[in-house]
């Protein structure tokens, strides 16, 4: 059941972060109006960036989830989680909106990590080879 829970929680992330990042590629503004800064950006060019980086992110993830990586992908969440953790303290020292940086992005960013410890506590360690 837990392996499950952490399967469907890493297709969601993917699905989420997938949407996300087509959003920022398609339509910048409108996307970067929620990320808590009080003031978007004019130059599309780093919105952009964001874009590429989120869409490889949920890339990541799907390619882990379709090759049975499953421990793989505890470990990749558990780094990716400093993604959205990068992006709260990014807005708080930019004078952003607090809430949206604690609630979006730090929530997110503790949602990314427990999904990476459940599947890492779900997925079997495989042996180690031992010299004879």
């Amino acid at each position: 059941m837990m392996s499950r829970i952490a399967t469907v929680l890493a297709v969601l992330g993917a699905l989420f972060i997938g949407y996300i990042g087509i959003s920022y590629l398609t339509d910048p503004q409108a996307i970067a109006a929620g990320f808590g800064f009080r003031q978007v950006p004019a130059d599309n060019s780093f919105l952009l960036v964001k874009g590429v980086r989120d869409l490889v992110s949920g890339l990541i993830i799907v390619t882990l989830l379709v090759t049975g990586q499953r421990r793989a992908l505890g470990w990749t969440m558990l780094a990716l989680a400093a993604v959205p953790l990068g992006d709260a303290i990014v807005v708080l020292s930019q004078n952003g909106v607090p809430a949206l940086a604690y609630l979006m992005h730090g929530g997110t960013a503790v949602i990314v990590a427990l999904t990476g410890a459940l599947l890492l506590r779900t997925s079997r360690r495989l042996p180690t080879k031992t010299a004879a």
